[in-house]
């Protein structure tokens, strides 16, 4: 049995304590085989960095996804030319440097990971049912093992998106909003599926933010600049394990952990 952790987006240096300080345990008591993380907050909760991403690949991290925050820090724009490992969506502009998709082999077992956006109440880029569509049918049979991370606002859109790949795909796992679902379940053709993966990050906070700063923005209308909180950190993901023959999801567990 093949197995995956996938987990919510890391927000600051809170969130990559508990990943340097929490990861390798748990990779060694769960025998995990892969691990996927969202890091487009990962930087003071904007983009990334060279040093953190070599960080977090150090402390146990394969494979890095992303969203619309992740061009946020110009650094990004090389660091993802040369690193094929950090993902940003594949239906952003296509001139755009990196690329939405890090395929590979695991343990012996081929392992693709596709990294797509959504449209509802998010940043203008291109449908990614149909980008899915085209990623999936250029992927080499090889890959059973298929991992998507939908970085979307909306339960609908992502949910959508999970019932679509149904039986194509190994997982379907929502990020975006910091807050875990608690709907982790394997739908009727063996694609694992959760709404949102949650936060790796300070919990003492309103999605990661400074509960002061955000309270005098709801309160008052003034655009206070975001600070990124430090309390409560906690690790957030799902748990997949995966039948390495077909690819299809057969557990799933969610994951939460605190320093």
């Amino acid at each position: 049995m093949f197995r995956v952790l996938l987990t919510g987006d890391t927000v600051g240096r809170a969130g990559r304590r508990v990943l340097e300080e929490r990861l390798f345990d748990l990779r060694q008591q769960r025998e995990i085989d892969f691990v996927v993380t969202n890091v487009e907050n990962a930087a003071g909760g904007f983009s990334i960095t060279a040093r953190i991403a070599n960080d977090l690949f150090a402390a146990g991290v394969d494979v890095m996804t992303s969203g619309n925050h992740i061009f946020d820090k110009k650094e990004a724009l090389e660091l993802i030319k040369d690193e094929p490992r950090l993902l940003r969506p594949i239906n952003y502009v296509p001139t755009l440097p990196g690329s939405g998709v890090w395929t590979g082999e695991v343990n012996g077992s081929p392992v693709a990971v596709i990294n797509v956006q959504g449209r509802v109440f998010m940043p203008p880029c291109d449908d990614p049912f149909r980008a899915i569509d085209a990623t999936l049918a250029a992927l080499d049979p090889k890959y059973k093992i298929i991992l998507v991370d939908i970085h979307a606002e909306t339960t609908a859109e992502k949910q959508a998106m999970g019932r679509y790949l149904d039986g194509r795909v190994t997982a379907v796992v929502g990020t975006h909003t910091h807050v875990m679902t608690a709907d982790e379940q394997i739908l009727p053709s063996g694609t694992a599926y959760i709404t949102d993966l949650g936060m790796t990050g300070p919990h003492d906070s309103v999605i990661g933010m400074k509960t002061s700063i955000v309270l005098e923005r709801f309160l008052t209308g003034l655009n206070a600049r975001f600070e990124v909180s430090e309390g409560d950190p906690q690790l957030n993901g799902l748990l997949i394990e995966v039948d390495e023959e077909t690819g299809r999801a057969r557990r799933v567990q969610r994951i939460q952990q605190t320093m």
